[in-house]
């Protein structure tokens, strides 16, 4: 069920995150992140107003995540059409003006999450300054945690909860040639 890919990229992202506490916090900032991005774009009909252009511009991601592991893409899609009709819901109890002004706070909270939980309780920079890609593997971090939590997936448990490996000092596919080596002084 989960491909080889995702397997490497989820057991490079665990290293970053190991400390509960960071995952708790990213559960709540990866919420308020996804919700803030798809906000505004909820301010769009499109197709004659029977969607927004939040779930047009969503669906390659929604793609990606399930190509990526096919269970946790399905648990991700429901999700998203939770967090989309609750976007649905701000758009039409509240002006354009007010949606953007919840959107740009909830971007402060999401990064804020993100980067205390990585600083106070990792003290290590986020994943994502190393490995870009781990801008996509946040979400299915967090559902793989939610499906360990529920009894599912002894395989992403065996992948998430194993023993902490030596912090690498780079998620970096190339490993540094000098690895074995003491450097040269200058």
């Amino acid at each position: 069920m989960m491909n080889a890919y995702f397997k490497r990229q989820l057991a490079d992202y665990i290293e970053y995150h190991r400390d509960p506490r960071n995952s708790a916090m990213h559960v709540l900032g990866i919420v308020a992140l996804f919700l803030a991005a798809v906000l505004p774009l909820s301010l769009f009909d499109v197709l004659g107003g029977r969607t927004t252009l939040a779930s047009i511009m969503v669906l390659p991601v929604l793609i990606y995540w399930l190509l990526l592991d096919v269970g946790l893409g399905i648990g991700i899609v429901g999700a998203a059409v939770l967090l989309l009709s609750t976007a649905a819901m701000i758009v039409n109890s509240t002006s354009a003006v007010g949606v953007c002004s919840i959107a740009a706070v909830l971007i402060v909270i999401g990064v804020a999450f993100q980067v205390v939980g990585h600083r106070l309780f990792e003290r290590r920079q986020p994943a994502l300054v190393d490995n870009p890609t781990h801008l996509l593997l946040g979400p299915m971090f967090v559902m793989a945690k939610l499906f360990i939590a529920l009894g599912f997936r002894r395989d992403l448990a065996d992948i998430i909860e194993r023993d902490p490996q030596p912090a690498p000092r780079s998620s970096s596919p190339f490993p540094d040639e000098s690895q074995g080596r003491p450097l040269p002084r200058s």
